[in-house]
């Protein structure tokens, strides 16, 4: 059995019209609208791709949270990674910088790593972090950096690699954490009064973390909450059951990506993530400073920090965003892609002003890819 066998029923016409007409109907004795939330770039490109939002009741919405760990990524933090190549090469040292390919053209106010390699500095663009270990050990005089952006989806390799590398004793191969934690986040928007009453779960974090890393959230504010796969029927069966559990007041978590996603989740790949990251305070991009959602290496394993072998001083004030750039507004939920003035005219993926439209799950790039102009 292939993968197209396992997904078909999940893209069949037939049950997507099913469930769209079971939407429809409890949609018609629920009080007031309702406002479903979900973290993740795989699922706003299935939910646009397939044209799910024409097809729901207007009292049904669905709006993009900060799922793009990329656009989230800040600007003080690539700005002293760049600082960082540049002191080195001053020093005499030549630091070979690893990264992924949307992180790779992110705009900042000193320009992005594509604009640090038009300048001589080796930056590649890798597929995953294994390839930067390959790249370490080809290169064993060379100090090579992975800048390490992500949620748990990410991290968890992140945290793989670095113990094979410790065990390997591999000196040369060091990391830039700006991976984040993708519940702890929605919980800062949801003490910030971000309305959100229902909750859309993104299925790969999910296999890290389990259906128990959501559960504080509906213990703790009453929120449903769906673990959903990444095909269109996946979707729209999450967006029927939440709006059940919405109308009945059930506030809970419902696994229904059983084919890949376990209560527990990888627990291989928690213990590895908590043996290498602590928990700390950390600044999402256009969003502000969100208490306890970062992830930075633990002190003992402060060598494989890049942050610690060079110190510099990164200028204060640096503008997150273009001026009249609403990717704050797209990442919070708050605006559509379509209601920036500069989407699609001055913002575009070859010339982007925003985090939001360079990305691969940027909601804006999703909405230009698929031709949501208006």
């Amino acid at each position: 059995m292939g993968v197209e066998d396992v997904v078909r029923p999940y893209r069949d016409r037939g049950v997507a019209r099913k469930l769209v007409e079971k939407i429809r109907e409890e949609a018609k004795t629920l009080e007031g609208e309702i406002r479903i939330m979900h973290v993740c770039g795989t699922h706003e490109d299935t939910i646009t791709r397939s044209g799910i939002r024409s097809l729901l009741p207007k009292n049904v919405r669905v709006v993009s949270g900060p799922g793009c760990p990329v656009c989230i990524t800040p600007v003080e933090d690539i700005v002293a990674m760049q600082m960082i190549m540049k002191k080195a090469r001053e020093e005499g040292n030549e630091i070979i910088m690893t990264t992924f390919g949307d992180m790779y053209k992110i705009p900042t106010p000193v320009g992005s790593f594509a604009d640090l390699k038009s300048e001589g500095y080796d930056v590649r663009v890798v597929y995953s972090i294994f390839d930067t270990y390959r790249i370490a050990k080809e290169n064993p005089d060379k100090t090579v950096v992975h800048f390490s952006p992500g949620f748990e989806t990410t991290t968890a390799p992140t945290a793989g690699m670095i113990n094979a590398v410790v065990n390997e004793g591999l000196e040369n191969f060091k990391v830039y954490s700006v991976h984040r934690l993708t519940p702890q986040g929605v919980e800062v928007l949801i003490k910030q009064k971000s309305r959100i009453d229902a909750l859309i779960d993104a299925g790969h974090v999910s296999t890290i973390i389990g259906v128990k890393g959501w559960e504080f959230l509906s213990e703790r504010y009453g929120i449903p909450q769906v673990v959903a796969g990444f095909e269109p029927n996946d979707v729209l069966m999450a967006i029927l059951l939440l709006v059940k559990m919405y109308k009945e007041g059930d506030g809970r978590v419902v696994n229904e990506y059983k084919r890949s996603v376990k209560y527990e989740g990888n627990v291989v790949a928690q213990r590895l993530i908590d043996k290498y990251f602590k928990v700390v305070d950390a600044k999402w991009r256009a969003l502000g400073v969100f208490p306890g959602t970062g992830l930075e290496l633990r002190d003992e394993w402060k060598e494989l920090d890049i942050k610690n072998l060079y110190d510099v001083d990164v200028p204060k004030n640096l503008p997150d965003l273009e001026k009249g750039c609403l990717c704050g507004a797209v990442l919070r939920g708050l605006a559509l892609p379509t209601d920036c003035p500069h989407f699609g005219k001055t913002c575009t993926p070859r010339y982007p002003i925003g985090p939001c439209m360079v990305s691969y799950e940027g909601t804006c790039q999703i909405f230009y890819k698929y031709g949501v102009l208006f």
